[in-house]
């Protein structure tokens, strides 16, 4: 029951510190009203004015979400909030008489009758300040809420004239999702068609090689041919295993949740075709997720660079800036590969599914510079 009382004190805490927030963010707004007409109709630091708006309104309430400020639309977005600020000039008064009305009746009551209201040489009966109790107490509650009135659509101006509503960037938001997942679907459809092609032409050709070479040793009379056939079979059976295990590290590398990132590019390397050199600056793990999508885009990098660029060497950089995990994998092969391939498109969409960033560049020639941006959180 402690427990309950003192959350609804901090929570009626909580609210009368935002209402102030709020009342020192509208005051401001009304110094600036005057300024902010001056600025539009000479229309010079329209720009500089309306950042400080902008920062003021973040300041003391929600930030409006605004595009790029340009210095016609900034004329236009101070040439109607200075009539906000009179607003707020006219709500603040409102309050101030209010709230004197109120002081004045109840020292009147409490202290004989002074500050002229009394009537016939008496004090003013105690009836008539219950009576004027309630539509009083009315007019503050309304005018208090009014200070939050002002403070939301200052908020809602600025973004109206300069960015782009909350309502927009939710439904910009779903659209992005909705396509995403769409591409993401389509990214798993294509790797589970490539495991299949894999399986078919790969481990599945193996196993029927093995199993005719099993047949013919059985029905084989001869030692000598019986033991030759053994031993084809023998390596035959080696060829699948390592064909079957390349294709389960395609699907997912064990190495990467037993040892983790670090250890799996180093396995990457080292069974590589070609040269490749890793510098890893991560100090720790950024999780399972994030961790599987840099090593599948270092992975696919690296293969379509062996398979097609044919490089001396491949160079992998990863590291963390303040919001995002970069990696970039570049080679000094021939260049000119294709974004739009089914397997750089795909890293795009894998890349995209964790609200990253992806990009290919580069030119016939060489070298050939992929980077993938993922968030850190």
């Amino acid at each position: 029951m402690a427990n309950v009382h003192q959350d609804e004190r901090l929570s009626a805490g909580s609210l009368v510190r935002g209402w102030f927030r709020t009342f020192y963010g509208v005051l401001m707004g009304a110094w600036t009203a005057l300024p902010d007409l001056l600025a539009a109709v000479l229309g010079v630091g329209v720009v500089k004015m309306t950042e400080l708006e902008l920062l003021r309104i973040a300041r003391y309430g929600e930030a409006a979400h605004a595009d790029p400020l340009t210095p016609r639309r900034c004329q236009r977005y101070l040439g109607v909030r200075w009539l906000v600020g009179g607003m707020g000039v006219g709500v603040i008064l409102m309050l101030m008489l209010y709230l004197a009305t109120a002081l004045s009746m109840i020292t009147a009551w409490l202290f004989d009758g002074t500050w002229g209201l009394v009537k016939d040489g008496d004090v003013v009966d105690t009836q008539l300040i219950l009576v004027a109790t309630v539509p009083g107490t009315l007019l503050i509650f309304v005018t208090l809420a009014g200070i939050t009135g002002v403070a939301k659509l200052d908020q809602w101006l600025a973004t109206t004239m300069l960015g782009t509503s909350q309502q927009t960037l939710l439904r910009q938001r779903v659209a992005e999702l909705t396509s995403t997942r769409a591409e993401v679907i389509e990214a798993i459809d294509d790797e589970r068609r490539r495991i299949e092609r894999d399986l078919h032409d790969g481990v599945q050709q193996r196993l029927v090689a093995l199993g005719m070479l099993i047949g013919r040793a059985r029905r084989t009379k001869n030692d000598e041919q019986l033991q030759q056939l053994l031993r084809q079979a023998h390596d035959t059976a080696g060829e699948a295993i390592d064909e079957l295990r390349e294709v389960a590290t395609r699907v997912y590398p064990a190495v990467l949740d037993d040892s983790g990132l670090d250890t799996a590019l180093e396995v990457l390397a080292e069974r590589s075709s070609v040269r490749v050199e890793i510098s890893n600056e991560l100090r720790e793990s950024p999780g399972t997720a994030l961790e599987t999508v840099i090593y599948f885009v270092v992975s696919e990098a690296v293969t379509n660079a062996a398979k097609h660029a044919s490089p001396s060497v491949v160079e992998i950089s990863v590291w963390q800036s303040q919001q995002d995990i970069v990696v970039v994998v570049r080679d000094d092969g021939v260049g000119g590969a294709d974004p739009s391939g089914s397997g750089l498109s795909g890293l795009a969409r894998r890349v995209k599914a964790v609200d990253g960033g992806f990009e290919v560049i580069s030119p016939q020639g060489g070298p050939t510079t992929i980077c993938a941006r993922v968030p850190c959180a």
